[in-house]
Formats: structure tokens, C-alpha cells, sequence
């Protein structure tokens, strides 16, 4: 079975990245961590809604592109690759995932439209600190129209619009729909390893909100957009660890000591050669986690943890090593090796730590209808 990008994704990839070499995204990236208070790099983000990203698979009734996954999966390696520091993670891979899945029709005309042109943004809040997702870790409250609780942490959260929350209420855990300039909502900025991909304390004191799929179904809603999200997720951190081994094996190949280029070192070939396999493993994961996502398949939960888990891995490994190779000015504020630690350091909790993920991948695996699914 190939499991490999078509043509015609093959060369939209080419052409993404090209398109972001030209808007320079580390240097953004290097912007928002000198200057806090900006929530994201403007020129990239106005450039990826220019090209329609932003629709790439909201579908064209509500204004979308209408695209399938794996354009998606593509566009999310490229932006892993180039480091950008948008919230199109939060917005298309989280919020506008949950809105076609569980909102309703007046919802969808209302904030879809709004997504694919990029003149709104949404972000999902969840999380209430450490722990498992689950109904005995929910203490924010809906009743009365309103919602009450603390949530962190909450990812691209001063950029967006609008967010969509995990509370319980009568019904059991469900979903609801906050304006965030909205009475109510307080937003407290944290600071995180990685201040190009912001994050907040939300407190919500009696924030009006209206309910998103239905009632009792949160936990089940979220844990369907989480695995989509995975898959993603894992694309981006592939696109990031490349990265990391290109920029590795350019400077090994270029410095010099005791008269030889560092490359030439066995250590550093092992160095780099365990990267390289560790790289591959995650790719492949990904695509398949890619090929379960774009066919609705039984096995995406498995082929998510799966992906996500290896891809964890790998960009935490290529990072590291990278920073190593590099020696003295590796760990430097003036090399870009760091930025890459940063964002993989990111990218392991935004949607849970890899111990969930391994949680979920041995349940997927004790189910017999998953196991027999599993291509042969």
C-alpha cells in the first residue's frame, strides 16, 4: 500500500515552501521573542489567508477551499519546517475542526466564512492544568448561559476571537462557543518555553456562551478533534525535525577542527545517521496517521497516538542533537537552533504529553476491531 503524497501534493508542498522562505519566518519567530505583546507574525499570517490556507478543508458552502486532509498535512509539514509563528494550529486544526463537527448550522454560516478568510480566530480551551482529560478534572461550570471556571493552559488565546470551551454542566460535560472580547472573559498571559506560540490563564467570570454539539458529548467531540488534530500536529513536528537534520549536516559539513570537517567524525555521523532513522520512523507514522485521517477510518485513533508519539520523539531528538552538533554556539541566542528546541518543547504538550498519547494507543491496540483493521 503506498501511503506517499500524490503529484499534484508533492508540488503544492514545493510551492509552500517557497512561498514561506520568501516571508522569512524565523525572523518573525525571532521578533515575537525579543518583543512580547505580539501575538503572532503579521506578514506570514496575512500571506497564509492570502493563499487560502486558512479554508484549505472548510468546505465551499461556508467559504472554504474544501481541499481534503492531506493538502492539509502538507501545508502543517511546511509550516513545522519553517518555524511559523501563527495560530493556525489552534484556528484550523482544533476550533474550525469542532465547529464543522458539532456546530450548528447558524454557527457554521456564522464563523466558518469568518476562519477561511482569516478575519477571525479561534483557539480551544480544555485544559485545566495537569492531569487526564476527564469528567472528574472538569471544574469549569456552565449554567444559566454562562460559564464560570479557569482553564490553562490555552494556546493562541489574546489572538482569537473566539473560543470554544470543555465544561460540565446538568447534561454532563459539554462544548460551548465564548466571544473572547466578550464581559466575563479574563485572559492572563504565562510564560512558556516558547513565546512565539502564546499562552494564557483564561478565567471566565460569568462569560455568556451557547452550547456547540450536543449536550454531554464534550469529552467525546474533543477526543475525535484531538486525534485529527494529531495527525497534524505530527506533520508539523516531521516538518521541524527536517529542519533540525538539514541544519545540522550543513554546519557539520562546513566546520572545521584538527584540520578536518567535524562531519567526517564518526561520532557525528552516528549522531546524525540516529536522527535521520528517527526522522523516517515519524514520517511514516504520519502518513499513515494521514491516510486514516483523510479516509475516516476506524484506525485514526490508533495511527494518531501512533504518529503523535513518533513524532514527539523525533523532533525532540533531532533539536537536541542539532543544538549538540553546533557545540559552542549552539545553545546561543544568535543561532537558530534554539528556536527549534523551543517549539518542539511546544508542540510535545499542546494537545497532551506523549504519556496520553501511549495511553491511548495501548487501549486502540487491545481493541480487536482496531487490530484487525491495521493494513497487513
Amino acid at each position: 500500500m503506498n501511503f506517499d503524497f500524490s503529484e499534484e501534493q508533492l508540488s503544492l508542498k514545493e510551492e509552500a515552501r517557497r512561498f514561506l522562505n520568501s516571508l522569512a519566518p524565523l525572523e518573525g519567530t525571532r521578533t515575537l521573542l525579543a518583543q512580547r505583546g505580539q501575538t503572532r507574525d503579521e506578514r506570514v499570517w496575512k500571506g497564509v489567508v492570502a493563499q487560502g490556507w486558512t479554508g484549505a478543508v472548510i468546505p465551499e458552502e461556508y467559504g472554504g477551499l474544501e481541499l481534503s486532509y492531506l493538502e492539509l498535512c502538507v501545508l502543517a509539514e511546511e509550516l513545522g519546517y519553517s518555524l511559523a509563528a501563527i495560530p493556525f494550529a489552534s484556528s484550523i486544526y482544533l476550533f474550525a475542526e469542532l465547529l464543522i463537527l458539532a456546530g450548528s448550522e447558524e454557527q457554521k454560516q456564522k464563523l466558518l466564512p469568518r476562519i477561511a478568510d482569516g478575519s477571525a480566530v479561534g483557539t480551544v480551551a480544555f485544559s485545566e492544568g495537569p492531569g487526564g482529560l476527564g469528567i472528574g478534572s472538569l471544574s469549569t461550570l456552565f449554567a444559566g448561559g454562562e460559564l464560570r471556571g479557569h482553564k490553562l493552559p490555552v494556546f493562541d488565546a489574546t489572538a482569537a476571537s473566539h473560543c470554544i470551551v470543555l465544561a460540565t454542566s446538568s447534561d454532563g460535560p459539554s462544548l460551548y462557543l465564548v466571544e473572547m472580547q466578550g464581559e466575563g472573559v479574563v485572559i492572563e498571559t504565562v510564560e512558556t518555553i516558547d513565546p512565539s506560540r502564546e499562552c494564557v490563564a483564561l478565567t471566565l467570570r460569568g462569560a455568556s456562551a451557547s452550547p456547540l454539539g450536543e449536550p454531554g458529548q464534550g469529552i467525546v467531540l474533543l477526543e475525535q478533534v484531538l486525534d485529527r488534530a494529531a495527525v497534524l500536529f505530527a506533520f508539523e513536528q516531521v516538518g521541524a525535525a527536517d529542519r533540525c537534520l538539514e541544519m545540522a549536516t550543513a554546519y557539520v559539513n562546513e566546520r572545521y577542527a584538527f584540520g578536518r570537517r567535524i562531519g567526517s567524525y564518526q561520532a557525528i555521523k552516528h549522531k546524525l545517521a540516529d536522527v535521520y532513522v528517527k526522522n523516517q520512523l515519524a514520517r511514516s507514522s504520519a502518513y499513515f496517521g494521514a491516510w486514516a485521517l483523510n479516509g475516516n477510518e476506524a484506525q485514526l485513533s490508533v495511527a494518531a497516538s501512533a504518529a503523535r508519539i513518533a513524532a514527539c520523539d523525533a523532533l525532540w531528538q533531532a533539536s537536541t542533537e542539532n543544538i549538540q552538533v553546533h557545540g559552542g554556539i549552539g545553545y546561543t541566542w544568535e543561532s537558530d537552533c534554539h528556536l527549534f528546541f523551543r517549539r518542539g518543547k511546544h508542540l510535545a504538550l499542546v494537545i497532551g504529553a506523549a504519556p496520553h498519547w501511549k495511553e491511548r494507543l495501548v487501549a486502540g491496540l487491545q481493541n480487536e476491531e482496531a487490530i484487525d483493521g491495521l493494513p497487513r
